[in-house]
């Protein structure tokens, strides 16, 4: 995966989890998988297909996920199990908003599918042609993990280069 796809990403999740949460991130970690996604607790899934296509999971473990809700809500605890969920798409509605956005400048075009509910244990496998990179961003409330499935569709990127894009 190249990194002129993961960077808007990064930088969108960097830039939405400091001024949601108040506060500064790091990344925790960084890997590949090759195996199916593994979810930590409540997670948000996001599809996009058009110049690349592929899925975003936006991913907190169960007492992240309540401590999220809570900070973005303005409240101790949130009020119920739905706001965390809801709180899990909104965090993924700005993450990839923002990311895709940013790639749309850089000349692709996409179709932003909204987030879903990712509720199995183990998701979709990675492919030949699919990398999927999971990242951990580090905050003061918890941990949030991102995977990041792309790949280029083949037959726009090959209608592109013959166009002259």
């Amino acid at each position: 995966m190249k990194m002129e796809l993961i960077q808007p990403f990064i930088n969108s999740a960097d830039a939405v989890l400091a001024q949601g949460l108040q506060c500064s991130t790091a990344i925790g970690s960084l890997s590949m998988e090759e195996e199916a996604y593994r979810r930590k607790g409540v997670a948000a899934m996001v599809w996009v297909t058009g110049d690349i296509e592929g899925r975003i999971i936006i991913d907190l473990d169960p007492e992240t996920a309540v401590r999220v809700a809570g900070k973005m809500a303005g409240a101790d605890l949130p009020e119920s199990d739905l706001l965390v969920k809801e709180t899990a798409c909104e965090l993924a509605n700005q993450i990839i908003g923002n990311a895709i956005t940013a790639l749309n400048d850089q000349g692709f075009h996409f179709r932003v599918h909204p987030p879903v509910m990712h509720t199995s244990a183990e998701g979709i496998k990675s492919s030949e042609d699919t990398e999927a990179l999971v990242m951990c961003f580090e905050t003061p409330v918890g941990s949030v993990f991102m995977n990041i499935a792309l790949r280029y569709n083949h037959k726009r990127h090959a209608e592109a280069a013959s166009a002259g894009r």
